[in-house]
């Protein structure tokens, strides 16, 4: 990447200038994050720990866990340091580094969510092939896939955002260095680069999108031809906290990715990130224990052998 720029860092406006809101915020967000921190680690910990739980269901949710502790810990912490006076700045390359990550990251969430559809499409629709068809080769190609597919387009986002020129002011009217924000720092023309990061987005997105549509609509057609009330019940409560999951994810990012450069409101994107970087990693171990019943078996074995 060529840094064809004459700006060598940037100042994050972050979420608020109020005063009376940076103490209270930064206490919000250090208990978000270390909620982040245990829910996901400890996820990762519990299925690595019990046998039971080492199916692909939940080598995806294990990974699914280790995509949230990344890209909530490329984001959170520099927030929680801009509510700390003169703690605003971000070198050129932090600023390169933090837009890798965080983009590629949360773009192999979306991939493994699509995987983990297809996952839950097998499980209900062809039980009895199950074992033979998700076995450990594909399920390890599945999730190395989305890596590669995550970082792959992140490195795309990374080198059009920054190969741009940026020339006049470097203060960034977001808290993290995404791309929208930094993009309207730059006095080039950014028309192709806007129509680069819609297609890849939208590509990204709609694929990702279209696997899980597929899947549960073959998994409805499924759970209709059931005769059995508590076959119906099983199905659905397998599938709930994905559906939660992709449902948040999907609707804040197309909301902040999205939409036609005039209609972009820095405010709103604001609120908008927040979802997709803090909420959501915070979110989804608790959404998958609290719901899954082999999770809470696991967690309750893990306690009771503990006393």
């Amino acid at each position: 990447m060529k840094n064809g720029s004459e700006v060598k860092k940037f100042i994050l406006m972050g979420l608020t200038d109020v005063s009376e809101f940076q103490v209270p915020l930064f206490t919000v967000f250090t208990i978000i994050y270390l909620i982040t921190l245990v829910g996901n680690l400890g996820m990762i910990a519990l299925i690595s720990w019990d046998p039971r739980l080492h199916t692909s269901m939940y080598f995806f949710l294990s990974n699914l866990s280790l995509v949230d502790f990344g890209y909530s810990s490329a984001v959170t912490p520099k927030v929680m340091a801009g509510f700390l006076p003169g703690d605003k700045i971000i070198s050129y390359n932090g600023c390169a580094a933090q837009l890798f990550f965080t983009i590629g990251l949360i773009i192999v969430e979306s991939y493994l969510l699509a995987a983990m559809a297809y996952d839950r499409y097998i499980a209900v629709c062809k039980p009895l092939h199950y074992p033979t068809i998700m076995t450990y080769s594909l399920t390890a190609r599945l999730v190395f896939g989305c890596y590669l597919c995550g970082f792959l387009t992140s490195s795309i986002h990374t080198g059009n955002v920054f190969t741009l020129h940026f020339c006049t002011s470097n203060v960034i009217h977001h808290f993290f260095c995404d791309i929208p924000p930094v993009m309207a720092l730059s006095c080039s023309d950014i028309d192709i680069n806007e129509m680069v990061v819609f297609f890849f987005i939208s590509l990204t997105a709609f694929s990702a999108i279209f696997i899980i549509l597929t899947s549960y609509l073959c998994i409805f057609i499924a759970v209709l031809r059931m005769h059995s009330t508590e076959g119906r019940q099983k199905a659905f409560s397998t599938c709930a906290s994905h559906l939660t999951t992709v449902s948040i994810l999907y609707g804040s990012g197309i909301f902040m990715y999205l939409q036609p450069s005039p209609s972009h409101s820095m405010d709103t994107d604001k609120i908008a990130s927040v979802f997709y970087t803090m909420i959501i990693p915070m979110l989804n171990p608790l959404v998958y224990s609290l719901r899954n019943r082999e999770v809470k078996s696991a967690f309750k074995k893990l306690m009771d052998g503990r006393k």
